[in-house]
């Protein structure tokens, strides 16, 4: 197996910059869309023969060092019976968002062979396809992006109600906080069982909140889960947007690699986190959409001002967008590996 990308993740030496992309399985891809025809993620991650080869598609096809899971960060709500659907152009919707603390002490534990056995299905099929090519990234999103779906009800811009509810129902906050943490632990060591190499866990949506307010109503959850994952000696990855002004807090858990997006400077997130951690990123992934050859010059400003080589993985600063040309995708790989 390549390993490049796990002797990164624990800031070994390697011969070249490993690279993988945030949501590289998926909608960028031709051949993604003809394997998914009119399905949404929610059927075909209930398919494990579909969801691995979706998974395999970049792995083949862009030469990327490792593969990650082909799942929605939905699945372990819908595990323990959150009544959500997926809507086009909209993404997730609770059908029954919670609004108190009886709401909250409703939520049920995790049981994942009996909740989730589709997925655990899918790691076994992608470990056998993966066994001399790469490792397998499993992930989860974290308590407080997880929280603000249950209590929004849907996505948004503000998080006001979520806000409003961590200020003003301060118990039901902290349980559900804590209820979700034993979710997302649970979940998590199911993947590693099942044979996934690395872990990341995905904050998509804490920068909207204030460093002492991360601090304060999130941090120790997030830190729990990390504690709890170390026992399991695979690479840990934490990912959040918009973590500029609390990046120190951020990276502040035991995990090996703090993942950044492109909002702030490589090299002074890097100097933030510390060298005791790998550093994955961070290029705008809207870079992707212009012509490859601005995109070239900004990556080589992006190697330029880093500190060293040692420990950093390259990946964009979120996830692949829908519309980008796949050739340029293919350049990119290729010239990371020339790094």
């Amino acid at each position: 197996m390549n390993t490049t990308f796990l002797d990164a993740c624990f800031r070994k030496k390697t011969d070249y910059t490993p690279v993988w992309y945030m949501r590289q399985a998926g909608r960028y891809l031709p051949q993604y869309k003809k394997l998914k025809g009119d399905r949404n993620i929610l059927d075909i991650v209930r398919i494990p023969e579909l969801s691995a080869q979706i998974a395999l598609q970049p792995v083949d096809i862009l030469g990327v060092d490792a593969a990650v899971l082909y799942a929605d960060i939905m699945i372990p709500l819908i595990g323990i019976g959150v009544d959500l659907e997926i809507i086009e152009s909209i993404g997730p919707v609770i059908n029954k968002p919670l609004q108190m603390v009886n709401d909250v002490k409703k939520l049920r534990e995790l049981t994942p062979r009996e909740d989730i056995p589709y997925l655990l299905e899918t790691i076994t099929i992608l470990k056998k396809e993966l066994k001399t090519k790469v490792p397998l990234i499993g992930f989860s999103a974290a308590p407080f992006t997880l929280a603000s779906y249950l209590i929004e009800g849907k996505p948004t811009r503000n998080f006001l109600k979520t806000k409003a509810f961590m200020y003003q129902q301060q118990k039901a906050w902290n349980l559900l906080m804590e209820k979700l943490s034993d979710l997302i632990i649970v979940y998590l060591q199911s993947q590693s069982k099942a044979g996934v190499d690395a872990i990341q866990l995905f904050d998509s949506w804490v920068g909207c909140l204030s460093a002492q307010d991360y601090e304060e109503f999130v941090l120790p959850h997030s830190k729990k889960i990390f504690s709890a994952l170390k026992k399991n000696a695979i690479p840990r990855i934490h990912f959040g947007t918009d973590t500029a002004g609390m990046l120190s807090e951020f990276s502040s858990v035991d995990c090996e690699v703090i993942s950044i997006d492109w909002r702030i400077p490589l090299a002074k997130a890097w100097e933030v986190i510390g060298d005791k951690k790998a550093v994955q990123g961070n290029l705008d992934p809207a870079l992707l959409l212009g012509d490859f050859s601005y995109c070239k010059k900004r990556v080589d400003q992006l190697f330029h001002s880093l500190p060293k080589k040692e420990g950093y993985i390259f990946n964009l600063g979120h996830g692949v967008l829908p519309n980008t040309p796949v050739k340029n995708l293919l350049q990119l790989t290729e010239y990371i590996h020339s790094k």
